[in-house]
């Protein structure tokens, strides 16, 4: 009561609201304004503005005439934005930087607390803000400056373009085809940072017309900022008991509960959890744990459940696998869902899960990449149905989570019987649908002996594996000794009947014929270069009569020499594959079907005018032999020779040259100025088998 006494009543002011301007008026925020820009004297351009988005752009002009603005730092700023040339695109006209481009942002999410006050005769009138813009510079002119700058750096470049900027122009295209987009994704999507900044991109501005603060119009639209009627049928919100008025001045706090932490939609905790039936219970703790002991289940459930509804329940969304529930696989991939990560179907996810756990069931380890062979899945979907019931362990493969559950297996065997024929069913569709082999069907017999996958080293499997071939190599060799053997016999009896014709003994010749059977496909029945029971020759001891091998060099050095003047540089494994070719398109008792050694090949082309180009090759190239040997063609009579001999020069001191080198290289050998051009068509003419 003091405290009033000392502070009495001076004045009583009627408040009236006014409605005419509702969520109609905003309240701009300018910046400090530079000297050349005064309230008063500030002229806007232009205005623009998003009304969703509640974001406005406002150009405003600026004073180029005061003494306060730097001309010369105007002019340097317009040249930058602009260039030297102007037109209809120009961001200043003038070629001074005379207007600057505000651009807003809410200072405020709620702005129902704010309001604009105008005091005239004794009465206050306040009308409500629908937004609070703080208007800041813009300096995109900056951002046209840089690219402006980019494009006169690009077209200064342009005319020192070389091959490698054609080639880089050239890019591979790939082609993907959008998956089935899931309902989490979508929510994902539409909330990223990307998909807002397209969302306010797709507004459009709304153009404004800006009036002065002495315009007729100004004036009038000032006065909707009085309350046109004094009735109080007009403020009826003004008036309230003490009670409401408090409210209004102290709102219960809602903001509280909006910043309690919101759980995630699949989380529950184990109070709401418990106050779900038994069956849901169950379902969900599979569904989020995916792999779990018996007695697990039951500690989760509480103390007072019964083992038997547990038990019962728990055979609808899981199966046994080592004595260990694992969730159903319907139960992750419901009806009419698709893989997040390739598209595919719910059912074929299913099925490949299936695999996934019928494996376990069968042996402790599990190979990723026999899974993936088999059920066709990509490798993510694969790696998910791994991690959902196994650890990834090196060199060795994916280990089942959890260890075997012999106390459940020894206490429930009416249950472990009953899944073991639930498996046995699944196993019979994995067989329609997979076409299992035998090896993925065969349990092994350390299973059968014992309830526990037994656990194998490395180190015993390769002992194991040597063992293996060991036995192996036996059988093959007893089979050899007794197809050696039959030929010997085979040939006695050969010599029996040709008792009278002489052999001409002579020492053994280390050509062998040349390897084919990397190209079985094109000799249509050819062994060993030969149709068998066609030849047109018989020869003796693998020598063919004087006449045969006149023709059979000849045949051979023509087609030598027609491919090297096709192309000039061949590796003798190209050059073993086109012979191949050209074998398979010859009618059958051709006389180069007499065989052809490798040697006999390298031979005839030296013959030919080629040489062989020692190549540096690093030591630890996975290269095979054939690949290393490299033959080209000296003079093939065209203009590129000597070009192409300086080229080999330099590819014998080294096996990677830079295009630089050897357009240096060729200026110099052959005194003429190649660019980067001519020096690509010489390589391209020179090494178009190779490169």
């Amino acid at each position: 009561m003091a405290n009033e006494e000392d502070d009495p009543i001076i004045q009583e002011i009627d408040v009236f609201l006014a409605r005419s301007l509702l969520e109609k008026l905003y309240l701009f925020q300018y910046p400090i304004r530079p000297a050349s820009m005064t309230y008063d004297d500030v002229t806007h351009l232009s205005a623009k503005i998003k009304p969703k988005q509640q974001k406005v752009e406002l150009e405003m002009a600026i004073d180029t005439l005061n003494p306060n603005y730097c001309r010369s730092k105007g002019e340097q700023i317009a040249l930058n934005v602009d260039g030297t040339c102007t037109d209809e695109t120009s961001t200043y006209s003038s070629k001074l930087m005379d207007k600057q481009t505000f651009c807003s942002s809410q200072a405020a999410s709620n702005v129902s607390r704010y309001a604009a006050a105008v005091y005239k005769k004794g009465e206050l009138h306040l009308t409500p803000l629908h937004g609070i813009l703080q208007l800041r510079p813009s300096f995109t002119y900056l951002d046209k400056a840089d690219a402006k700058h980019r494009e006169r750096e690009a077209a200064n470049e342009g005319g020192d373009s070389s091959q490698d900027e054609a080639e880089d122009d050239v890019k591979q295209i790939t082609v993907r085809f959008s998956r089935p987009e899931t309902e989490q994704a979508r929510q994902r999507r539409v909330q990223s940072y990307e998909f807002l900044q397209k969302r306010q991109a797709e507004e459009h501005w709304v153009h404004l017309h800006y009036y002065g603060l002495k315009d007729s119009r100004s004036e009038h639209e000032r006065q909707y900022l009085f309350s046109q009627g004094h009735g109080l049928a007009e403020n009826t919100e003004l008036i309230k008991s003490p009670s409401e008025y408090l409210m209004m001045l102290m709102p219960p706090s809602i903001e509280e509960e909006n910043d309690k932490p919101m759980a995630p939609s699949n989380v529950l905790s184990m109070a709401q959890l418990r106050t779900l039936p038994l069956a849901d219970q169950i379902k969900i703790l599979m569904k989020n744990v995916k792999v779990m002991p018996f007695a697990n289940l039951l500690s989760l459930l509480g103390s007072g459940t019964d083992p038997t509804a547990v038990l019962r329940c728990v055979q609808q969304v899981a199966l046994l696998v080592q004595g260990n529930w694992v969730v159903k696989s319907d139960v992750l991939y419901p009806k009419d869902t698709s893989s997040p990560h390739s598209g595919v179907p719910a059912e074929v996810l299913c099925r490949g899960r299936d695999f996934v756990m019928w494996k376990f069931t069968q042996d402790r380890w599990v190979v990723r990449k026999e899974v993936a062979a088999v059920t066709k899945l990509c490798p993510e979907d694969v790696k998910d149905f791994l991690e959902h019931m196994s650890v990834a362990r090196i060199n060795k493969g994916w280990e089942f989570m959890l260890p075997y559950d012999e106390d459940f297996v020894k206490k429930h065997p009416d249950i472990v019987q009953r899944q073991q024929m639930l498996w046995m069913g699944i196993q019979a569709k994995l067989e329609k649908v997979y076409n299992l082999l035998k090896e993925h069907l065969t349990p092994k017999k350390q299973e059968a002996q014992s309830a526990h996958p037994l656990l194998v080293s490395g180190e015993q499997r390769v002992n194991m594996a040597k063992a293996k071939v060991k036995q192996n190599y036996g059988q093959l060799e007893k089979e050899f000794q007794k197809q050696k053997a039959e030929m010997k016999s085979n040939d006695a009896s050969a010599k029996a009947d040709v008792p009278n014709i002489r052999i001409k003994e002579e020492p053994v010749s280390v050509e062998e014929p040349m390897d084919t059977s990397a190209h079985e496909g094109l000799n249509n029945g050819l062994v060993n270069g030969l149709h068998p029971a066609q030849g047109p020759m018989d020869p003796v001891n693998g020598h063919l009569p004087g006449g045969c091998i006149d023709r059979v060099a000849q045949e051979l050095k023509a087609f030598v020499s027609s491919t090297f003047k096709k192309q000039f540089v061949l590796t003798l494994s190209e050059l073993k594959r086109l012979f191949n070719l050209h074998l398979a398109s010859l009618p059958p008792g051709h006389t180069l079907f007499s065989g052809i050694s490798d040697k006999m090949l390298q031979d005839m082309v030296l013959d030919t005018g080629c040489k062989q180009i020692l190549v540096p090759f690093p030591p630890q190239t996975a290269a095979s032999p054939d690949e290393l040997k490299v033959y080209a063609l000296w003079e093939a009579g065209d203009t590129y020779d000597q070009h192409r001999q300086v080229l080999l020069e330099i590819f014998s001191k080294n096996y990677r040259v830079r295009r630089n080198v050897i357009q240096n290289q060729l200026s110099q050998e052959c005194g003429e100025d190649l660019n980067k051009q001519e020096v690509d068509r010489v390589l391209k003419v020179s090494f178009c088998s190779l490169w």
